[in-house]
């Protein structure tokens, strides 16, 4: 792969079966599986789908909803694999798909800073070195032997962003993340995001603001329907995306 190239997506397509019965249970559900009884119907969530991110990048991508948007990202970040096609990345990448999202609601906000840092691949001694920036930036001083289950989804948005962004990552992939928090934190949740654009982190962008995007990215990507409608120039694919 070309090291000037950070994301290539080659040709992608993302099957899913979807069941066009009710099941009423599970037992129901194992015995028409046996008997074969089961009807399914073919759902393609990206239909060939190519573009490259070039290392560096701020890249944009954009859509209506059920256009394809989350899916493209689980497949880049490794969650999905796809049914056709090829995804190449090159470099450590820190997705932000679902703030929370492998959080235990259980635990305090000490034990999860600790648990998904382990799941970043993070030693528990580099955690607790991170853990007071973390939390300083998080705003959560005053919680963090709280469990997640009495936080607000604006608070568990909050540390997770500030465990994602503790670390300079080669890729960051994020998912309307500047929506986390109100206004001052979301000013802070950008201000971060640009400082690791300086440091040369390449940023795979998902936002339905149009003027986010063209003002954070070079490039971008309309999706319609699972397929490629506009890629290139960023303001060029605002205008087809506003139906100019």
């Amino acid at each position: 792969m070309n090291q000037d190239i950070a994301i290539s997506v080659e040709n992608v397509s993302m099957m899913f079966n979807l069941n066009r019965e009710k099941i009423e249970s599970l037992k129901e559900y194992a015995v028409k599986l046996m008997k074969r009884q089961l009807q399914f119907e073919e759902f393609w969530a990206l239909k060939d789908v190519s573009f490259e991110v070039r290392r560096g990048e701020v890249f944009g991508i954009m859509g209506l909803n059920g256009a394809g948007k989350s899916t493209l990202l689980k497949v880049i970040a490794g969650v999905f694999k796809p049914t056709q096609g090829k995804v190449t990345v090159n470099g450590l990448v820190a997705p932000m798909i679902e703030l929370g999202m492998g959080f235990d609601y259980e635990f305090t906000a000490r034990e999860n800073v600790y648990m998904n840092g382990a799941m970043f691949g993070h030693p528990s001694k580099y955690m607790e070195e991170k853990y007071d920036e973390i939390i300083e930036f998080s705003e959560l001083r005053e919680f963090e032997d709280v469990p997640l289950k009495n936080f607000s989804s604006g608070m568990v948005g909050r540390l997770a962003f500030a465990i994602a962004t503790n670390v300079q990552p080669d890729i960051l992939i994020a998912d309307e993340i500047l929506g986390v928090g109100d206004y001052k934190f979301q000013a802070k949740c950008e201000a971060r995001i640009e400082e690791m654009i300086k440091g040369g982190t390449t940023v795979l962008l998902v936002s339905h603001s149009m003027d986010k995007v063209e003002e954070m990215c070079s490039r971008a990507l309309l999706l319609e329907r699972g397929t490629v409608r506009a890629l290139g120039d960023v303001k060029k694919v605002c205008k087809v995306y506003a139906g100019d």
